[in-house]
Formats: structure tokens, sequence, C-alpha cells
């Protein structure tokens, strides 16, 4: 599954993103105006984030991260981290290292990182044992409990706004300002950007449809339909490929709730939708179509649905982040214009 390379959705679109996260060629300034310039002369770098404010007194050599894709960032920029956290799902080979995350690997040369078990959460210990200099959480879930442990071992940089709704952008944005690369780090954007824009480029029909992404569903129980919100990356994602929110969906997107339900009684909510993105398979697709209630989708009923393999890679990477977006857009795109045209 590899995509081609790509451009900038559109000239709107790239003048928000790039206002929002442009540095200068000295700076890079964070949604909270704090600054770090590139290099070695960025430092000591200050950073402001939802749980405090980090600074980072010299470049950081030895780079750890937790959670999830946070490693991205610095492998995108040439920098093998020395512990990162273990894949758990994803991860085609069994070995803890996602597909797109192994193959920049092999391309940069470097030893394996560390990998670190978070099933029952951040490993403490085993983050120490790495003896980092700085560690990347730009992209995730931390309990000020959690930053607090993590900042007693190295700075910790953390999330600009609220838990897991970081957007790849800031992802990239925050932990490049962790590594002195601000600029290097826009740089990645706006090479990621022009891949998106080729892609979307070439599906004009796309253009505009309303789109929602639901959870997994649970085919036992369909009185619930559970969606994410436009807080969730995978949501937020949508904007990027051309595609818009459905009012529906915006609606619910107040506070920083990732997912919401709304009852099935009330799925005329939804006839906004023109495509849905979901977990699962075809049998999944059999089982909505044959609901009494939730067939009344019009995007049910239009068979415009993207199921994705929720345990696999593809499911994995339409969560946008730094390496998995090259790596799934080209066959991600394409699944969601077959989706469009009533294919699925």
């Amino acid at each position: 599954m590899r995509s081609t390379r790509f451009m900038t959705v559109a000239a709107a679109a790239v003048a928000v993103a790039l206002g929002m996260t442009a540095c200068s060629s000295s700076a890079a300034e964070t949604t909270n105006g704090s600054t770090a310039e590139s290099g070695s002369s960025a430092f000591p770098a200050t950073i402001e984030h939802a749980l405090g404010t980090t600074t980072i007194e010299a470049k950081p050599t030895r780079v750890a991260t937790v959670a999830w894709a946070n490693q991205e960032v610095p492998l995108a920029l040439g920098v093998v981290p020395v512990g990162m956290a273990a894949a758990t799902f994803g991860d085609d080979d069994g070995n803890g290292i996602l597909p797109w995350v192994e193959e920049k690997l092999a391309e940069l040369g470097g030893e394996t990182p560390v990998l670190f078990d978070e099933t029952d959460g951040i490993d403490f210990e085993a983050v120490s044992d790495t003896n980092p200099d700085v560690i990347l959480a730009a992209y995730s879930g931390l309990t000020q409990e959690d930053y607090d442990t993590l900042s007693a071992i190295a700075p910790v940089v953390a999330y600009p706004e609220a838990p897991w709704a970081t957007t790849w952008r800031d992802s990239i944005t925050y932990n490049s300002m962790g590594l002195g690369m601000a600029d290097e780090g826009q740089e990645l954007i706006a090479s990621i950007e022009q891949e998106i824009a080729d892609q979307v480029a070439a599906h004009p029909d796309l253009a505009g449809k309303s789109t929602m992404f639901l959870t997994h569903v649970d085919t036992a129980d369909l009185s619930q339909v559970s969606f994410y919100t436009a807080n969730d990356t995978r949501a937020a994602f949508f904007a990027d490929l051309g595609l818009s929110t459905p009012k529906s969906v915006a609606d619910a997107s107040t506070g920083d709730d990732y997912s919401k339900k709304v009852s099935a009684e009330r799925v005329d909510v939804f006839d906004d939708v023109e495509i849905i993105v979901t977990y699962g398979d075809q049998s999944l697709v059999d089982e909505l179509k044959a609901d009494p209630l939730l067939s009344q989708m019009p995007a049910v009923a239009n068979g415009a649905i993207v199921f994705l393999d929720g345990s696999g890679p593809m499911g994995t990477a339409a969560n946008p982040t730094p390496l998995a977006i090259s790596w799934v857009l080209s066959d991600y795109v394409d699944l969601l214009a077959e989706a469009a045209a009533g294919k699925s």
C-alpha cells in the first residue's frame, strides 16, 4: 500500500494551515504563542502546552517518545528515537512496529528503538532506562500525573490543547520544536500537504462530500450510532481530503469529546451524511443495510460506505500521522471515491 506524492488541498486551505503552523527562518510559533528557533541556537527552548511549560536546555541527542505515533516525527526528520511505544494494533507482523515505521527505520539504517509496553499505561521505568534528553508526547492522552512523572525523567512535550485531539500538523510542529528542528518540521508539513492535494486533485468527484466516521460498530447492539466528532483526528482529516463535515456531526462536536452516541431512533439526524467510514468488513455493511433503522441513512442506502480493517495497517493509518499519511493515502482516497460512487 504505497501512495504517490501529493500537494496542497486547496489554496485557501493551505493559507489557513500554513498560517497556523508557519515559522520564519529563525523561529516556529506554537498555538500558545511560544517560540523555539531551529538547530542548536534554538536552545534553551520554552514550549507551552496544555499540561504546563517545558524548557529544554540543549539540543537533544537521545529522544524518547510515548503514546501513539510521536516517534514518526523524529523519524521523518532523520532522527531515530532511543525508545518508543510498541504498536498494539495495526501491526502486520507482530513485532510491535507499524509497517511505515519499520520502513523508515530501515531507510535510516538505525538500531531498533527500545519498545515500551503501554498496555497498562506509560512504562515509566522503561522510559527512564533509555536515559532520554527529551520525551515527545504531543499526540497523547497524558494525565497531569503522567506528565509530572515523566518530567522527573526528562523535559516532556505534551499536547497543545486536549488529550488525543492533536492534529497531525500540530504533532509535527510541537514535536519538531522539542527536537530543535522547527523549520524542518514546517518543511515536512508542506511536503505532506502537497502529497494530499495531488491525490485530491485526482478525485474531483469527492470535493465537498459530507463524510462521517463511525466508531467500531457492535452488530449485536445497533440501538445506538457511535461516531467520531470533528474533534477527532480521523474525522478532522476529511477536511484535508477535500471532504466536508456534515452539519449533524458539527453540531454534536461541542466540547472536547472525540466520540459521541445517538440513539438509532434518531438516525434521521444523519440524513446529511453522504459517505460513511467505519471499521469492519462487508458483513458489517450487510448488517447495516438489513437494520430497519440504520438502513434509512442515505449513505447506507446508497452503499456509500468505506469499511476498514480496524486491526490491520489500513484501518490504523486512517488516523493520520506523519509517516502513515503517505503510506496509505492513495488507497484511502480510492476507497472514498468508490464509496461515493456507491461501490462498497
